[in-house]
């Protein structure tokens, strides 16, 4: 099957967000068990273990950079510590029937209150990530900061690119990683959270081709 001819790219706007946009499940999350516990006469307790659990997720991917490497050493240890209690551990341990469940009390008023302030956060920084972006031109590189500021400008003449994608997990939630820019006059650029990081690179590579110049080998996930 041929495949379909490319749209034509004049510019590419890149955005680099900050490390509190990955907060985005908990956001989702904080909203559909508020919902669910305004159907509930008392605080339910597996939703507030749930709320917790993601929250523990998210501060563990925004805290670590995780590696292709990384990632799957990770995966081994688990499915090992998993085996390892399933196979040795449970068998030989009598456990007592579970007579306390833990409950942290969540209240239907604070997934609220939880939702309300993520979204303010996130909301702010999708805002304020539309005031300052680097665009690629054919011919210039065109960098915006503020609203008020003045654009900087520099030519696209021996400009080199390079991407990579140092946190899978990053990758995984929003496709999001890294594009250094490497200008023939100026310092160095580093974007180090471009959202939909393998489209961005495909417009790139597209500009690039069609103004002569030579973008720099790419590292894949």
């Amino acid at each position: 099957m041929d495949e379909k001819p490319k749209k034509p790219v004049n510019e590419v706007i890149l955005r680099s967000y900050p490390k509190i946009i990955f907060f985005w499940p908990l956001l989702l999350t904080s909203f559909i068990l508020w919902l669910l516990q305004l159907l509930a006469p008392i605080p339910i307790a597996w939703y507030g273990n749930f709320w917790f659990i993601m929250f523990f997720i998210n501060l563990f991917i925004t805290a670590f950079d995780f590696s292709s490497t990384k990632f799957f050493v990770l995966i081994l240890v688990a499915v090992v510590v998993i085996l390892l209690l399933i196979f040795l551990v449970l068998p030989n341990v009598a456990l007592p029937a579970p007579t306390i469940e833990f409950n942290p009390n969540l209240t239907a008023e604070f997934y609220f209150l939880m939702t309300i302030i993520l979204a303010v956060i996130l909301g702010i920084v999708v805002i304020s990530a539309q005031f300052d972006y680097w665009k690629i031109e054919r011919n210039e590189i065109y960098h915006k900061s503020g609203i008020f500021t003045s654009a900087e400008r520099m030519p696209t003449k021996s400009l080199r690119i390079k991407k990579s994608i140092p946190d899978v997990f990053e990758f995984f939630t929003l496709r999001a990683g890294t594009i250094i820019l490497s200008p023939g006059q100026g310092e160095t650029i580093h974007l180090n959270t471009v959202l939909n990081i393998n489209k961005k690179q495909e417009q790139i590579d597209y500009l690039l081709s069609h103004i002569g110049t030579e973008p720099d080998e790419l590292d894949n996930l």
